[in-house]
């Protein structure tokens, strides 16, 4: 895209213009600039750069979801080789723009962040990127990237133990770490715990909250009450405490 930009402050006009056209790449192609300067990213620079890498990460993800059903459909299997090569396509660049992210966060986001808060959403962000790339991968390359994401989780969870268990950041990282043990670790009960560590422990200071907080962290909240239920029910239909195979719609931020 031959589309100067001169200044931090164009960069971030465009982003948003970007945005509100749901053109992503472009979006993040605006914001290279401002993921690069020196110093810190303001709240508003770091949301939009979140923004543009969830928009384009999540729709690689659900088009990779989908053309698993379509692949793995009876009714289509002789496009199996046609549809499973569309389907790898979709693989490396959903890993392309995963790694993109994990770099930026590596080479200045994460160095430069100043504030806890800061600190643990570059951490769970980085996690997240690892988790996504858990999604498409197997063997040993799962392997990797799952204990990749582990570290980066266990990492931002330590660093979050300085938050309010109210604030949305640490909620966040709860549902989402949550979430990973249960989809890419296989592991249901830790799943539930977490949530519900979680849930109990930011349940109490809500009454302290401003309405802005308490509306983020009541949302996050639901979310990891709506996963905790889901999946006690799954455990509880399971044999022997064990999960189904089916893995029903978890939910995310």
């Amino acid at each position: 895209m031959d589309l100067p930009i001169n200044t931090v402050e164009e960069a971030v006009f465009m982003a948003k213009v970007a945005e509100q056209a749901e053109r992503y790449e472009d979006m993040l192609t605006f914001l290279k600039p401002v993921i690069k300067k020196s110093g810190e990213l303001a709240m508003e620079e770091r949301n939009l750069v979140s923004v543009a890498y969830k928009n384009i990460s999540g729709n690689k993800r659900t088009a990779w979801r989908a053309l698993t059903a379509i692949d793995e459909n009876p009714k289509y299997t002789k496009h199996h080789d046609k549809t499973n090569s569309y389907k790898t396509k979709i693989e490396e660049e959903l890993k392309k723009i995963c790694k993109d992210a994990i770099t930026a966060i590596d080479s200045s986001l994460l160095n430069n962040a100043s504030t806890a808060e800061a600190k643990v959403f570059y951490m769970k962000m980085k996690a997240d990127y690892n988790r996504y790339m858990g999604e498409v991968c197997t063997g040993a390359e799962l392997e990797e990237v799952s204990q990749n994401a582990l570290k980066n989780y266990e990492d931002a969870k330590k660093a979050a133990s300085t938050l309010q268990p109210t604030d949305p950041v640490r909620l966040g990282l709860a549902l989402n770490f949550s979430v990973f043990q249960y989809e890419i670790r296989k592991n249901p009960k830790e799943a539930c715990s977490m949530a519900k560590a979680a849930f109990d422990e930011a349940i109490s200071g809500l009454q302290d909250l401003d309405e802005d907080k308490y509306k983020d962290s009541t949302a996050i909240m639901q979310l990891l009450k709506d996963n905790l239920t889901l999946w006690t029910s799954e455990i509880g239909e399971g044999e022997e405490g064990e999960a189904k195979q089916q893995k029903p719609q978890v939910l995310t931020i």
